[in-house]
């Protein structure tokens, strides 16, 4: 079977800090949840109660009414104890909720009765992903009931892409959700697909290396009246990106002259949340998360409920060997540095690592030696040295940032700097305020 790779650029890589795949463990329930009041920058949602309320398992706290806003709900029984405020190291403010756990579970450890009925039309199932505040969550936390609202009035038809493309080693909780909650995902990927209207083909995309993976969720596929098929990719990083992969899906669709028409791209843990909001009523409770990186003593795939703390997770895994140098979420080519490590995992925090000195490549910063490194591994084609050099020097700003929309922060570039450069950063935060 062809295996479909974007053309240039990318890396090849692994992560021996990485969790085992093999299987997850379930993390303990917090004593005291952080539940974040804001999805996306200046987007918070209107809080329902106040501190010394009692709420349930599963409540609705929070309601989003501005676009791109969302649902909150209590993940655990108990009581909110205060409020607080951070920001990230972006200078971006957060807010949340913290609730104290006491009081009976009403779905933890319990048979959940089956909601869906097959006369359900798209309008009910996108009121349902609403409610239960359903986001992707695979980074963007955009949420699924707009981006499903927004195709309602498209005459052309739509592909769904299932993203199971494993090009970084830090996707190991996309990959165990997928090995225990298989069925789970394949249904919620035909859940989207009625509650689209418009989508007619889903395709499963799935790394080469991963090809079992693809032909289990293939079969498991049969069962369900929308034609499916699959697409191998190649596992370079960042082949999973939206862009790299829609490349190799126009140039699947072309040699196998399939009309795919526009692409609607979720992956598994987004879908797994939409087959049981739809099932069962659910909202977002817990995710998988990968917590690992040098400084973590046993690294593990968690099942985590939302709004544990940071600092929870690690003393579950055993604790820090020694300080770390830097503690973030998501992958280390593009994570996001935590500053607190009373810091919530979220509903898009696929990963978490702690490194020490040595895994960071904490070196000081030299000059450019024009060595062209991170040209080779540009995807987009782009001159990171060239873009760098225009944002740091005094000039014009509207010159200064031309071009730096085309990146998409993959973090390549600073990857191969031999002069630790923090190309991407400069270009994709700088760059588009200069």
């Amino acid at each position: 079977m062809k295996v479909y790779s974007f053309p240039r650029g990318g890396l090849s890589f692994e992560d021996p800090t990485v969790p085992n795949k093999d299987s997850s463990v379930t993390a303990f329930l917090p004593a005291l949840s952080v539940i974040p009041l804001v999805q996306h920058p200046d987007e918070r949602v209107s809080p329902l109660v106040s501190i010394g309320d009692s709420v349930r398992e599963g409540m609705l706290i929070g309601k989003g009414k501005k676009s791109g806003s969302v649902n909150v709900h209590a993940t655990v029984p108990g009581k909110v104890v205060r409020s607080v405020e951070w920001q990230d190291h972006e200078g971006r403010r957060n807010e949340a909720l913290v609730i104290r756990m006491e009081g009976a579970f009403e779905r933890l450890g319990k048979q959940e009765k089956n909601l869906l009925g097959d006369s359900m039309n798209r309008q009910e199932l996108q009121k349902i992903l609403a409610e239960c505040g359903i986001v992707e969550m695979e980074g963007s936390g955009l949420p699924v009931a707009e981006t499903l609202s927004s195709l309602n009035g498209s005459a052309s038809p739509q592909t769904l892409v299932v993203r199971c493309v494993f090009d970084d080693p830090w996707l190991a909780a996309d990959y165990v959700l997928c090995r225990e909650r298989l069925s789970e995902v394949v249904e919620g990927s035909f859940i989207i697909a009625k509650a689209g209207g418009k989508i007619e083909r889903v395709i499963f995309a799935v790394s080469h290396r991963e090809k079992g993976l693809g032909e289990a969720m293939l079969a498991e596929a049969q069962k369900y009246d929308i034609p499916s098929s699959m697409v191998l990719t190649g596992s370079r990083y960042p082949q999973r990106n939206r862009r790299e992969l829609e490349l190799v899906l126009r140039n699947y669709e072309k040699k196998e002259n399939a009309a795919l028409g526009s692409l609607l791209m979720l992956g598994p843990a987004t879908l797994a949340a939409v087959h049981d909001a739809a099932k069962y009523r659910r909202p977002i409770l817990d995710r998988y998360v990968a917590v690992g990186g040098s400084a973590v003593r046993n690294p593990q795939v968690m099942r985590v409920r939302i709004g544990t703390r940071l600092s929870d997770l690690f003393e579950e895994c055993g604790g820090f060997i020694e300080q770390p140098c830097r503690v973030a979420t998501g992958s280390p080519l593009s994570g996001k540095t935590v500053m607190d490590l009373n810091e919530p995992v979220t509903r898009t925090s696929y990963a978490v690592f702690a490194m020490l000195k040595d895994q960071a490549g904490d070196h000081p910063e030299r000059d450019c030696i024009s060595c062209g490194e991170c040209r080779g591994v540009c995807p987009v084609g782009l001159d990171p040295e060239e873009l760098y050099k225009r944002i740091m020097l005094p000039a014009d700003k509207e010159s200064n940032g031309a071009g730096t929309e085309e990146c998409h922060g993959c973090g390549c570039c600073e990857v191969v700097c031999p002069s630790r450069l923090p190309l991407s950063d400069v270009i994709t935060r700088k760059g588009r305020d200069a």
